[in-house]
């Protein structure tokens, strides 16, 4: 019986191993970053040396607390500038762009400046969470470790993804979700290789977070059952949080576009961004910094409806002008509060649950929307909050986002980004049809070969002459495999025989092998056609496969997703 569910691969275990120390890696730099992060606060905000916890909003500033942002965004922009330019931006999608297009290379320089920054900027009251950075520090960490240990382009894009993944759950204590995430939004594949170590460091994560944080939900809540009528509410949820996604990628990036033009170095936007952020705290203080403490009295409805309004505004435009300038800082946790703000207005119109469920399903809807990860933001919710009875209304409502986005935008927040670079992401993927297919359906069966006594001057002009069928021909023993030929390899050569010319059998294909696996050989080794033999060591000659035969598995594809067939009646394209 020939072929398996997966591709063999004996470094799993050697993968799981670095996976481990990733994931505890990974931890100590989320624990990190935190920490950097409330003893910013406490040094611009309250101008003590500290490590405790507190909220930017609890200020006596006054009206100086305009200029705190700015200076933190001064101190960025310098660092960006003289440092490192990476560590500009959200952080997932210069993740996505290391990984697609940089071979999973990250420098060390972007393993200490990006966590330095990010604590900097969210510590001035930046309007961001952890996240974002965090992901991008994990992913560092262990591309570093992998280039350490010279392992492959695939298997440091596998380490890179557990380490941004293991990031993200040792901030919020979401494994599956961030697990999610990577198959969603980060690995562009779903192998055993990749899913595996993505798998083991969040697990270890998970493990570690209690050790420095609480073990229990981050925004616990519990919600009653919900009505029949939840169904039409989830869609009306999922469509208003879809349209909101739209939005606020349109703002992001027109504020951004807005910074392009400015006649100033880009080292200076960050600064120009953190004068808005800062005039935002003035007006609303608890918009500013990461406020899982505004996104916990959402879930819970302890705020005024009056407050609310003027919070979200506040907390959109400053989160879109700083984003924008450049600076250093995520996205997961401004959505997760624009959009549990949207759940809690329209909410009490809802109707078939609890008001405070809307607030959680347009959290979520609004986050798989603009992300484009629905299933990711369903098992977030529901990890952020361990409420069960949410998870319908979380499912259609995150799918609904989900669709009016794919729709309504070409790209999503992230996936933005890195297009304005030149570079294009397509993140609709399925299994390869070469995957699928066997040498032995495709090749051709009935094979002209030479003979490796027949000499060369017979054979030039036999099989190289005006009629000339093929590229280049497989050379026989018997009925054994000596070598193949081209037209290139004849030369000046005119004496001697066609065994003379030959340099050994060279690449071959076995008949049980995948299409895929020989479309690599192909490419690797710059030939157009491939002799078949029928076992590894046997070189016996069974057919010959080329490169278009390669395309017919293609074809079937094309005419499964092409042509509309109508099994009653007839059929119509």
């Amino acid at each position: 019986m020939r072929g398996r569910d997966f591709a063999r691969n004996d470094r799993l275990p050697w993968l799981a191993l670095f996976a481990v120390v990733i994931g505890v890696l990974s931890t100590i730099g989320a624990w990190v970053l935190l920490s950097m992060i409330r003893f910013f606060t406490q040094l611009f905000f309250f101008q003590r040396l500290s490590f405790d916890e507190v909220s930017p909003a609890t200020n006596t500033l006054g009206a100086w607390v305009i200029l705190v942002p700015a200076l933190g965004g001064l101190i960025v922009g310098l660092i960006a500038r003289y440092g490192s330019e990476k560590i500009r931006g959200h952080g997932i999608p210069e993740a996505l762009e290391a990984i697609l297009f940089g071979k999973s290379r990250m420098s060390p320089k972007v393993a200490v400046l990006k966590p330095l920054s990010s604590g900097i900027v969210i510590g001035s009251g930046g309007p961001f969470g952890a996240e974002g950075p965090v992901i991008m520090t994990g992913g560092a960490v262990a591309s570093l470790l992998a280039q350490a240990f010279h392992l492959t382009a695939a298997e440091r894009k596998a380490l890179l993804v557990a380490g941004a993944c293991a990031g993200m759950t040792a901030v919020f204590g979401a494994p599956i979700a961030a697990i999610l995430l990577a198959v969603e939004l980060l690995l562009f594949e779903l192998r055993p290789r990749s899913l595996l170590p993505v798998a083991v460091a969040c697990a270890v994560a998970g493990f570690l977070r209690p050790l420095w944080a609480p073990a229990a939900p981050l925004f616990p809540m519990q919600t009653p059952p919900v009505e029949t009528l939840a169904i039409f509410s989830s869609i009306v949820a999922g469509l208003a949080s879809g349209g909101l996604s739209a939005l606020m990628t349109r703002l992001l990036y027109w504020v951004e576009d807005g910074f392009e033009r400015l006649p100033l170095h880009w080292m200076w936007w960050p600064a120009i961004g953190g004068l808005v952020v800062g005039l935002g705290g003035w007006l609303e203080p608890r918009a500013l910094g990461v406020g899982y403490d505004v996104i916990a009295d959402l879930l819970a409805h302890h705020l005024l409806l009056s407050t609310v309004v003027a919070l979200l505004a506040v907390k959109a435009i400053i989160w879109a002008v700083a984003l924008g300038s450049g600076t250093s800082g995520g996205v997961l946790a401004p959505l997760l509060m624009i959009g549990a703000g949207l759940g809690y207005l329209i909410g009490p119109w809802l109707p078939g649950g609890d008001p405070r469920l809307w607030a959680l399903v347009c959290m979520a809807a609004t986050l798989g929307g603009t992300m484009r990860a629905p299933l990711m933001a369903i098992l977030f919710a529901f990890e952020l909050t361990g409420n069960s009875h949410a998870l319908l209304p979380l499912t259609l409502g995150c799918a609904t986002a989900y669709g009016f986005s794919v729709l309504v935008m070409p790209r999503s927040i992230l996936t933005e980004k890195i297009a304005r670079r030149g570079l294009h992401v397509y993140r609709e993927y399925g299994v390869d049809p070469l995957e699928r297919s066997f040498v032995d359906e495709v090749m051709t069966r009935d094979v002209v070969a030479i003979p490796a006594d027949m000499p060369i001057e017979r054979a030039r002009q036999t099989f190289f002459g005006a009629h000339q069928a093929h590229r280049g021909y497989p050379v026989v023993d018997g009925e054994t495999l000596v070598g193949l030929i081209r037209r290139d390899d004849f030369k000046d050569a005119t004496e001697g025989h066609v065994r003379d010319l030959l340099h050994g059998v060279g690449p071959v294909a076995l008949l049980g092998e995948t299409c895929r696996s020989v479309a690599a050989r192909m490419a690797a080794t710059g030939v157009e056609r491939l002799p078949v033999i029928d076992a590894q060591g046997s070189h016996a000659l069974v057919g010959i496969v080329s490169r278009s035969d390669l395309l017919d598995p293609a074809r079937d594809t094309h005419e499964d997703e092409m042509p509309r067939e109508r099994f009653f009646g007839g059929s119509g394209a």
